[in-house]
């Protein structure tokens, strides 16, 4: 049996990895620091799994949540990759 991707799974929403030079540029659109923005940890199925996409994702590192909405079609979310969040 070959190894699941959990990023193809019809439940789970797309998750990207925002480019570094980009990340800034969101953070203004947003109007928020880095530090407030929801932490999602790197023990994450989805973050392990865009590590075997990207590499080893360092800390700190933004990722874009896509997420279907039944009332306003999609919906965009950002995590910011975190140790442990959960201990």
């Amino acid at each position: 049996m070959g190894k699941f991707n959990v990023l193809q799974h019809d439940l789970v929403p797309e998750h990207h990895l925002v480019p570094v030079e980009e990340e800034d540029k969101v953070l203004k659109e947003l109007d928020i620091s880095k530090d407030l923005l929801p932490k999602i940890s790197r023990n994450d199925p989805t973050i392990k799994a865009l590590e075997e996409i990207h590499g080893k994702l360092d800390n700190g590192r933004i990722i874009k949540i896509i997420r279907k909405s039944p009332t306003v079609g999609y919906s965009t979310y950002y995590r910011v990759i975190m140790g442990e969040v959960f201990k």
